[in-house]
């Protein structure tokens, strides 16, 4: 009996030694992984954290930065396949359409009609009757006008407005003060005719306090700034030419080998001198015609006509200016419409 106990007790003794080496032996384990150098996340790689093991919260991190970068990725080739399908800009279409508004602002338009002059409008023009046939505008009109008035009549043609500071001794023409214009005043002391202009507006006036009656038709082209329609301001200087050096000139359109025609319409400070120079020649061609030279080598003939401070003409030849016989400069405002 006492042996049977003995045997039972020694058979628990072995169990419960078993149960305890177990733990202990892990534990030995885990250590000696820890003294080779491996992390403790990857000794506890199956601990529980939360409702899930921890080794798996950092692939799930992961596994959202990448979604999110998909994402990205995603939007910006749905955006690059929109700009591709996007309609493009026809450029071709936008400079056809400009170039049918400038030819539609070029074809000959004819107005008719009877009108009865109002109170200019102009600053020192306040006790003078104006009738307005074409307003201004910053495109420059050229045609003719046939008019009728119940009375003497000047004609009237602006150009501008003039830049700051180019308001230089000629005439000028100016509601308030700021915005001013180039004021081209021929007075034929006759109440019809007929009148070629360029210019940014025209009109019919009178010094008169009463008003007049006018019954007109106009012709005329609107044309903007371009290589053929020019307007500007210029101040003289002394003419280059041989023989010309007490002269003043302002050279409207250079020297060329080609052949310049079309409509010039001006008003300058002083009375002055329509130029037009015909060539190059040689010297043996000029022989006894007027002619104009810079240097003794290139020949111009000189087509010199005398005129007033205002003035509206057509034109032909290899070059255009205004000219005095006075050695002070003079400014002149102008509209030029060419043909050629």
């Amino acid at each position: 009996m006492t042996k049977t106990i003995f045997l039972a007790i020694f058979t628990i003794a072995v169990l419960l030694t078993g149960t305890i080496a177990g733990p202990m032996g892990l534990i030995e384990s885990a250590e000696a992984l820890k003294s080779k150098g491996n992390s403790a996340s990857k000794i506890n790689s199956n601990k529980v954290c939360g409702d899930r093991l921890c080794s798996e919260i950092p692939k799930e991190v992961k596994s959202e930065v990448k979604k999110k970068e998909e994402i990205k990725t995603e939007k910006k080739t749905e955006a690059a396949e929109k700009a591709k399908q996007a309609p493009k800009k026809d450029t071709k279409a936008e400079t056809m359409e400009k170039a049918k508004e400038t030819s539609a602002l070029k074809v000959p338009k004819t107005i008719t009609g009877v009108m009865t002059s109002v109170q200019d409008p102009g600053q020192g023009h306040e006790n003078h009757q104006l009738a307005i046939i074409l307003p201004p505008s910053e495109n420059t009109y050229r045609g003719h006008i046939t008019y009728s008035a119940s009375e003497n009549v000047q004609l009237v043609a602006l150009h501008g407005p003039l830049k700051a500071g180019m308001a230089k001794n000629q005439p000028i023409w100016t509601m308030d003060g700021k915005t001013k214009f180039g004021l081209t005043l021929v007075d034929r002391e006759t109440s019809s005719g007929v009148w070629q202009f360029s210019g940014n507006a025209i009109a019919l006036h009178t010094k008169n306090t009463e008003p007049f009656t006018v019954s007109y038709s106009v012709t005329y082209t609107e044309n903007p700034v371009s290589e053929k329609v020019i307007k500007g301001t210029l101040t003289s200087k002394q003419d280059p030419g041989i023989g010309h050096e007490t002269h003043q000139l302002a050279v409207i359109l250079g020297p060329s080998g080609k052949t310049y025609s079309g409509h010039l319409t001006y008003d300058a400070s002083e009375p002055v001198q329509i130029v037009t120079l015909i060539g190059p020649m040689s010297k043996g061609e000029i022989s006894t015609m007027p002619y104009w030279t810079p240097d003794g080598e290139t020949y111009y003939g000189l087509v010199l006509i005398p005129s007033k401070a205002a003035g509206s003409t057509m034109f032909s030849g290899n070059a255009l200016a205004l000219h005095t016989m006075n050695e002070t400069p003079f400014t002149v405002s102008y509209s030029l419409v060419l043909t050629k």
